[in-house]
């Protein structure tokens, strides 16, 4: 037997998170290790009267593709792929590695290529979505690779994933609903702000977010979840921030990241570890030198580091920023290829909000 909190997850996926309805095409991104979960979301789909398109990830293919294809492969973008961007209704992603250091070895500058070459359909998806045309939701799927990042056995790891979703809750999906209320509550307070910043050990940085909308999250983009997001006024940040976790793309590890904005722009960056790789990556195309989202974590339920941003960026006491592309709905007319999301720890900083504080030593306060 299945474990009941697969189950559990399927119908969250399926009926609240993506709302799926009778009628519309699902695209289900998945690998071979997420089969039960597969299979769960698959009959609530079919139940359901979608139309289901499954991708099934083959371990190792990507390394094989950044390792050896042509320029022209490498800028090539699937038909496939344009067609669920531009058509489909909905698309949940199930993501799980067997291999989180998978792309170690490739050269930066080929995935920077590929960023680059995706840049418009990026953009696309993130236009439809904003629109609610384009409904998704990305999870994460226990494996023993993710376990041993997160410095835990299989089984400790598959217990921090699903209490994190407060899937051992008889009805964990009145929890996500309350959760809701709640984030709607501190966005309230957080509308028609102008000024943001974030001073402390690790940050000492200004922006704006003038006219920008804070959105609240509960289950539907992201499972587990439980942050504030909005895309600060691109040409606004000012000041310098050093990231305590490293951040993580591609499978590469970057450690000890400090940026330097002036007029929202990166114009200094370093790092410990791969800083080969940031820059590059900062290079990718105009805007991936500028913010696309700022973020607050409020989810007080994850208290550890695990080297997996679906968890990590929801963790109550950080922050992140990502460069690259932003989301519409939050007013953010950054465009890139690129979205790559940082952690600052704020358990010695304050966030004030037209001089208001908001956040002190890693705790919300209004």
């Amino acid at each position: 037997m299945p474990d009941p909190r697969i189950s559990k997850l399927a119908r969250i996926l399926v009926h609240y998170s993506l709302g799926l309805e009778s009628g519309q095409q699902l695209q289900l991104r998945t690998h071979p290790i997420a089969d039960d979960l597969t299979l769960a979301v698959y009959e609530e789909a079919i139940r359901a009267g979608a139309y289901v398109f499954i991708q099934n990830a083959v371990p190792g293919a990507d390394e094989v593709f950044f390792k050896y294809a042509s320029d022209a492969q490498l800028d090539y973008i699937s038909p496939v792929r344009k067609l669920v961007t531009e058509t489909f209704d909905a698309v949940l992603n199930l993501r799980t590695e067997h291999n989180t250091r998978e792309l170690s070895g490739v050269d930066p500058k080929r995935i920077a290529r590929v960023s680059k070459a995706g840049a418009d359909l990026t953009k696309k998806f993130f236009e439809r979505a904003a629109r609610r045309e384009l409904r998704w939701t990305l999870t994460a799927y226990p494996s023993q690779a993710m376990a041993q990042e997160a410095d835990m056995s299989l089984n400790d790891y598959r217990e921090f994933v699903f209490a994190a979703g407060i899937l051992n809750d008889d009805d964990p999906l009145a929890y996500w609903k309350a959760e809701e209320t709640r984030q709607r509550r501190l966005v309230d307070w957080l509308k028609g702000r102008d000024q943001v910043a974030l001073k402390g050990a690790n940050v000492d940085l200004r922006m704006s977010v003038k006219d920008r909308a804070f959105i609240p999250c509960a289950g539907h983009e992201n499972f587990p979840d439980g942050e504030m997001f909005t895309g600060p006024v691109e040409d606004s940040v000012e000041g310098w921030i050093r990231f305590k976790y490293p951040a993580i793309e591609y499978g590469q590890e970057v450690s000890d990241i400090e940026l330097w904005f002036e007029k929202g722009r990166v114009v200094r960056e370093t790092a410990s570890k791969n800083q080969g790789l940031l820059t590059t990556m900062l290079d990718s195309d105009a805007g991936a030198r500028y913010l696309g989202e700022f973020g607050i974590g409020a989810n007080y339920g994850i208290t550890r580091f695990t080297k997996n941003m679906l968890f990590d960026e929801k963790m109550g006491g950080t922050i992140h920023l990502a460069v690259g592309a932003g989301y519409p709905e939050s007013g953010s007319k950054n465009e890139s290829g690129i979205h790559w999301d940082m952690l600052c720890d704020m358990n010695d900083a304050e966030m004030l909000a037209n001089g208001e504080r908001f956040y002190s030593n890693g705790k919300l306060v209004i």
